[in-house]
């Protein structure tokens, strides 16, 4: 059964030689109960509004399984939140999950997927040292890039909780087919 391996929030905003100046990227695991409204995760930040959050950006998963296999291409611990994900999931193929696809998360958050992570330079500044030059390319050709969530239902969600599939629209794309598009 697919659930959630952590719930992830801001730390700390980093500043950024992008044109905001600072990043939100930091995101670490938050214990207990987390409420997720329309608008995301509770106590969560979003520097730039113009490419981050909003309604069809309010949630950024990640697969456990992805993260599992960029330790291993980086030969380093990437605890969850490194992505700058909200939600590290497990046991859930993110990005062949397809548009539109809805997911309840514990008894009462139900999210939608709209559309896959556009990765930035801002990510491959985050990333930072020999690895951040070409990190862009390198993070899309692998295709491992999570997807952005709608709230279709708040609620309060916590680490460890089941993550069930309630509907994919037949013959809608994939996240990745998406971003490959």
């Amino acid at each position: 059964m697919p659930r959630l391996v952590a719930v992830c929030a801001v730390h700390t905003l980093h500043p950024d030689a992008g044109s905001v100046g600072v990043t939100a990227i930091d995101k670490r695991p938050i214990e207990g109960a987390v409420r997720v409204g329309k608008l995301g995760v509770r106590a969560d930040v979003q520097a730039s509004r113009k490419h981050h959050g909003g309604p069809d950006k309010a949630v950024y998963a990640y697969a456990q399984e992805d993260a599992a296999f960029w330790e291993g291409e980086l030969g380093r611990d990437l605890d969850a939140g490194w992505f700058g994900e909200n939600l590290r999931v497990e046991g859930l193929d993110v990005n062949g999950a397809r548009i539109g696809e809805v997911w309840r998360i514990g008894d009462t958050v139900e999210v939608e997927v709209t559309m896959p992570r556009t990765p930035c330079a801002t990510f491959a500044r985050w990333v930072g040292g020999s690895v951040a030059r070409g990190w862009v390319k390198r993070f899309s050709d692998e295709g491992r890039l999570g997807a952005y969530l709608r709230v279709r239902r708040a609620g309060d969600v916590r680490a460890g909780d089941a993550i069930e599939v309630l509907s994919v629209p037949e013959g809608a794309p994939t996240v990745i087919e998406v971003y490959r598009s």
